[in-house]
C-alpha cells in the first residue's frame, strides 16, 4: 500500500544550490587594497584568531594569561634595574657639594701634620678672617690715594709754577656771570678745576671765580689776568686768554702756544 493511500503526507521537497553555484556580487577593489592588500587579510586573521580564545573558555585563554604574567615578572625587573642605573649615572653626572670638597680635601689625609677638621679649624678660618679685615682696608687706601691725585691739579693751593698750551677765545658772558670783551685782562680755566671746586648749581658761585694768575712766556713778559670762565676744551694745565692777553705774550697768528703760569692769591 502506498503513501497516498495510507493518507500520510509528505514534506515538501527543499532544494538548495550548492556554494560553487551560487552567484556573488563581483566586488570591485579600491586603489588603496591594491597596493595593500595585505592589511586587510591580517585583520581578518587577527580577528578570526581571536573569536576562539575569547569564546573558549579552556586551556587557551588560560595559557595567554600566564603568558602575560611571564612576561610582566620578567619585564618589571629590567625596568627597575634600568632606573637604578639612570639613577646611579645623574649621581655621578652631578656630585654633591660633600663629594667635590671631599675631593678636593680627602678626609684621612693630614694637612700640615694636622687633620682636616684641625686643619680648617686652625688654619683655614684664621686666614678667611684675616683675608676679610685686609679687603676693606686696601680698598680705602686705594680711594683715599685716588683721591689725594686731586691733590695734583693746578688749584690755587697749589704754588708751583706750572707749564701748559695757551690760546685765546672771543669773550662774552662768561661763567662767573660777567660779560667780558677782547680787550679785557680775562682767563677762562680748565673745566677739571672748575668743576673740582664747583659746589652746588650755580657757577657764579664757583670759588675761583675773580682769582688771578700770573702769565709768562719766555722773551715775551708776563701779564696777570683774572678768572672769569670755564674751559671745556683745556687739559688741566692750559689757559684760554682774551684777545688783548693773547697778543701780549705771542702773535695772533700762531693760535697756540706753550707758556708757564701760577696763582698769585
Amino acid at each position: 500500500m502506498t503513501d497516498e493511500e495510507q493518507g500520510i503526507q509528505r514534506p515538501a521537497q527543499t532544494y538548495q544550490t550548492p556554494d560553487w553555484e551560487t552567484p556573488t556580487a563581483n566586488k570591485r577593489r579600491s586603489f588603496f587594497d591594491r597596493f595593500a592588500p595585505a592589511t586587510t587579510g591580517h585583520q581578518r586573521d587577527n580577528s578570526t584568531t581571536a573569536a576562539p580564545t575569547a569564546t573558549n573558555e579552556g586551556g587557551f585563554a588560560k595559557e595567554d594569561t600566564q603568558r602575560s604574567d611571564d612576561h610582566a615578572h620578567l619585564t618589571a625587573p629590567t625596568t627597575g634595574a634600568a632606573a637604578a642605573t639612570g639613577a646611579t649615572t645623574a649621581s655621578k653626572a652631578h656630585p654633591s657639594l660633600a663629594a667635590r670638597f671631599d675631593a678636593l680635601l680627602p678626609p684621612q689625609k693630614t694637612y700640615f701634620g694636622l687633620s682636616r677638621k684641625r686643619f680648617l679649624l686652625f688654619v683655614v678660618l684664621p686666614l678667611a678672617v684675616l683675608l676679610l679685615l685686609i679687603l676693606p682696608l686696601a680698598l680705602g687706601l686705594g680711594l683715599s690715594k685716588r683721591g689725594g691725585g686731586k691733590q695734583d691739579l693746578p688749584l690755587p693751593n697749589n704754588q708751583d709754577v706750572h707749564t701748559g698750551d695757551l690760546t685765546y677765545y672771543a669773550p662774552g658772558l662768561g661763567a662767573c656771570g660777567k660779560t667780558s670783551s677782547d680787550s679785557d685782562m680775562i682767563v677762562s680755566v680748565s673745566h677739571y678745576l672748575w668743576d673740582d671746586v664747583q659746589s652746588g648749581g650755580n657757577p657764579n658761585n664757583n670759588p675761583l671765580c675773580g682769582k688771578k694768575i700770573r702769565v709768562r712766556r719766555d722773551g715775551e713778559g708776563s701779564v696777570d689776568v683774572t678768572v672769569v670762565d670755564r674751559c671745556t676744551g683745556c687739559a688741566p694745565t692750559d689757559l684760554d686768554l682774551s684777545p688783548a692777553v693773547f697778543n701780549k705774550l705771542a702773535n695772533k697768528d700762531e693760535g697756540r702756544v706753550t707758556g708757564t703760569w701760577s696763582w698769585l692769591d
